[in-house]
């Protein structure tokens, strides 16, 4: 493949290898600290490095945005993801979907799981105004949703799905520090399949850094990040319960 094919940073010229870049750093918010920042881009290859705001956050920490160009680029060739590949139907086709192919309603437990307070992507995916015109799952004739809203314990969740014989189990993490979110996902996956749900419903993880194949690797049945909607999740939903009823 020629070079010109690769694929590199834009800034000012196609291909011109500018980019933009945010980060903190444990020094002071002058000149010293300044310097530190473009050494700091200059080591890791960085070339054209101009350091063009520096904002002090107290405790002797500065965040700093900078400009500089980087000759890496990316094979398009070597690019391999796993996504959902579940074709997506709006609100009013997943309900005659599973009228025609399941022939009943679906119940989903969904919740933030453990210390996670933000409810801001389950209720996205569930309340019923929904979120950008895409209606939750409260608001579809075949499904019912529960939601749990947030800081609900796995056992608590698990508890809920076992007792409403849910099909679909919805998890949620907008806390990521630590990567916590793989500790409550991981824990959450371990107690249902020492509590034998695991093959009994769908398992769905969803949250700012979750992505199909992290999903996949926890042993999850899909996950759903940024720029998803409750139109993606209920098609998939429905789609997989659909298949798994025709191959009994």
């Amino acid at each position: 493949m020629s070079t010109k094919d690769m694929i590199r940073p834009y800034g000012d010229t196609s291909g011109d290898g500018k980019m933009q870049l945010s980060f903190s750093l444990p020094v002071p918010a002058d000149a010293w600290g300044k310097e530190a920042a473009r050494l700091l881009l200059k080591g890791m290859g960085f070339d054209e490095i101009e350091v063009c705001s520096l904002r002090d956050l107290g405790e002797g920490f500065t965040h700093f945005i900078a400009y500089a160009a980087t000759g890496a680029f990316v094979d398009p060739a070597s690019i391999k993801v796993k996504v959902v590949e579940t074709p997506v139907m709006d609100m009013d086709a997943t309900d005659a979907y599973i009228a025609e192919n399941i022939g009943r309603e679906l119940t989903v437990v969904g919740a933030c799981i453990e210390s996670d307070a933000h409810t801001v992507g389950i209720d996205a995916i569930m309340n019923m105004k929904g979120y950008n015109h895409r209606f939750g799952l409260e608001r579809y004739q075949m499904f019912n949703a529960i939601n749990m809203g947030a800081q609900v314990p796995s056992e608590e969740l698990l508890r809920r799905a076992r007792e409403e014989n849910a099909d679909a189990v919805l998890v949620s993490q907008v806390v990521t520090q630590k990567n916590i979110h793989i500790e409550n996902l991981t824990k959450l996956i371990e107690l249902a399949e020492a509590e034998q749900l695991r093959d009994k419903m769908l398992f769905i993880c969803g949250g700012p850094r979750i992505s199909h194949e992290l999903a996949i690797e926890l042993g999850y049945d899909a996950g759903f990040g940024t720029g998803s909607y409750s139109t993606d999740v209920a098609s998939f939903i429905a789609i997989s319960i659909a298949e798994k009823q025709s191959a009994k």
